[in-house]
């Protein structure tokens, strides 16, 4: 399975903010969506950074509630790690234990077209491990 799969059932939306977007904007947003990062854009709809509920505490914790205030500019990671519709669930998994991070933002030919959660990588993992399984079940009951 890969990531084209994945995006199939979960959808393309995107969750994107402007870098000159207030912390507590972007704070607000995570928590009325229930989601984990959100993905900053530039004028020209490029990537230009990310910015999830860790950087937010960090900020929080670095700085304090004048944080807030601040543009998410100030504390997005600008060094963004991104995949490919292309990219497999194993790939996606290695990625991400390996750099720490549980979200990335999906692209093709330059542009967002989705973003992929570990929680999207594990719910699909454990899918097929499920169906292998059956497979594995019925072929040896049946032979």
């Amino acid at each position: 399975m890969n990531v084209s799969a994945i995006l199939r059932q979960k959808g393309r939306a995107v969750t994107t903010a402007h870098p000159d977007t207030p912390l507590v904007e972007i704070a607000n947003k995570l928590a009325a969506k229930r989601i984990g990062a959100i993905v900053i854009v530039g004028a020209g709809g490029e990537i230009c950074g990310i910015v999830s509920e860790r950087d937010v505490i960090r900020a929080l914790a670095t700085s304090g509630a004048s944080s807030l205030k601040e543009p998410v500019a100030q504390t997005m990671t600008r060094q963004v790690v991104t995949c490919l519709e292309t990219d497999t669930l194993d790939e996606l998994m290695a990625m991400m234990t390996a750099r720490r991070f549980r979200h990335l933002p999906v692209v093709t030919d330059g542009a967002l077209v989705g973003i992929v959660s570990i929680g999207d990588v594990v719910k699909h993992h454990v899918a097929e491990v499920e169906m292998e399984a059956t497979a594995m079940r019925d072929y040896i009951t049946h032979s």
